[in-house]
């Protein structure tokens, strides 16, 4: 294996760990608006993701930044490209970062609601605009022979990517709820199972028609059909496991099938995209790979020796948080947070 397809894996890994961790990030600050009735309430989910937001939206800086390092001609065509759609990211996060701190630092009850829906709207077009971009890349864009991209309205805008963002955002929406499920007690709990259980009918419905949408509108079923396959049926069978492990109150393992789901399709989404990091539309013979996208040997050897050498104590500090902050929030805690 070269160090360039290693460290399309490794990014991949880094995408696939930022939506599985970031999702339910995204999902309870959606749910918001949905299940919380009340400040009150709404504040105890918020406090379910307190300790972790931050955290968890370092691994789409990580997933960027390995890009830039890895493949500066990725990062070049893909930052310059989509630069409009990734600077409303970035925005949104912004806003949800700072609601997270304003919001309990204000005494009004008007700025605390403007706050609140800084929160619910900061989560949920990140994960819809980011599945725009991913899937408008599956697609093809029109790269140029000198790995330039000349965009308009309907690359970035069209059935497809418009239901890849829609599919993303009920992944993250689902993975929300079933989080929740998790850390929380009483009506908020069972709020969030009540509406679990509706949502993964939309969740499955939204699955097949990207499949469908997916074998029409792109080539990764043909060069990837085994793989892209068994990726389906893992995704079914997740969200099935999730379905069934809700209505038996095991939200630990519905949690966990949830995650196994979302990062299943994300998987599927890069799967389908290698060898290539960019498809386009123009001529094959323009896409971007991870070989001619990629910087030197030399330097892909530095940074796989500096990435193992760090990644070890990352994944200990994450588990280790996680384990400390594993009990479910109270309102008890909520009055002394």
């Amino acid at each position: 294996m070269e160090l360039s397809e290693l460290w399309f894996i490794l990014i991949a890994v880094v995408f696939i760990g930022f939506f599985f961790l970031e999702g339910f990030d995204f999902g309870v600050g959606m749910s918001t608006r949905f299940l919380a009735r009340g400040q009150s309430e709404r504040t105890i989910m918020v406090n379910t993701i307190g300790p972790f937001w931050d955290a968890n939206e370092v691994w789409l800086l990580t997933g960027g930044g390995a890009i830039f390092a890895a493949f500066p001609h990725w990062y070049a065509t893909m930052f310059s490209g989509y630069y409009l759609p990734l600077l409303a990211v970035l925005l949104c996060l912004i806003g949800r970062g700072v609601s997270f701190e304003f919001r309990r630092k204000v005494d009004h009850p008007k700025w605390t609601n403007v706050w609140d829906w800084v929160l619910f709207f900061g989560s949920i077009l990140p994960p819809f605009l980011l599945g725009v971009l991913f899937t408008s890349m599956l697609k093809g864009m029109p790269i140029q022979s000198d790995m330039n991209m000349n965009a308009g309205f309907t690359d970035f805008i069209n059935v497809y990517s418009l239901w890849g963002g829609l599919t993303v955002t009920l992944l993250c929406l689902f993975h929300g709820l079933c989080f929740l499920t998790l850390k929380t007690e009483g009506i908020i709990r069972n709020r969030a199972v009540i509406l679990n259980k509706k949502i993964v009918v939309a969740v499955l419905i939204s699955l097949v028609i990207f499949v469908v949408l997916s074998w029409n509108m792109t080539d990764i079923f043909k060069v990837r059909l085994i793989p892209e396959l068994s990726l389906v049926g893992l995704i079914v069978v997740a969200y099935g496991a999730a379905w069934f492990f809700i209505g038996k109150k095991r939200e630990g393992l519905a949690f966990t099938m949830s995650g196994v789901g979302l990062a299943a399709t994300i998987s599927a989404i890069f799967v389908g995209l290698f060898p290539r990091v960019m498809i386009s539309s123009i001529n094959k013979a323009f896409d971007l790979t991870v070989y001619n996208a990629s910087s030197g040997a030399y330097s892909l050897k530095v940074m796989t020796i500096v990435a193992f050498s760090v990644l070890p104590f990352v994944l200990g500090y994450t588990i280790w948080s996680y384990y400390i902050f594993r009990k479910r929030v109270t309102d008890k805690e909520h009055l002394t947070y």
